[in-house]
């Protein structure tokens, strides 16, 4: 991961599994009571959070060096939060940056 652009596609995917690990984790906390004490799945929000802050920054240098607009860097931070919209942003940025 030499590139910057290559460490934002590693951190897009990464970020985007770990979203809908994260999804899949809360709705089976919240809609069907699954973890109630000891709850084995407690690293899914744990790891996210620490994930997205590393995608932020990945966005961050990756902005900096391709001179991106404040709007398309707002769009890339808010895709890190949808679930399947980091996929789409990593597919659009590498086609049009590479």
């Amino acid at each position: 991961m030499k590139t910057p652009l290559n460490r934002f596609r590693t951190m897009a995917i990464i970020c985007g599994v770990n979203l809908l690990l994260l999804v899949v984790y809360m709705i089976a906390k919240y809609a069907f009571d699954a973890f109630d004490k000891e709850n084995p799945f407690i690293f899914i929000p744990i790891a996210h959070g620490y994930f997205y802050i590393v995608y932020i920054l990945t966005v961050l240098q990756l902005a900096v060096q391709k001179r991106m607009s404040f709007g398309l860097i707002t769009a890339l931070i808010a895709a890190g939060t949808i679930p399947v919209a980091s996929f789409v942003a990593e597919r659009k940025i590498v086609k049009k940056y590479s």
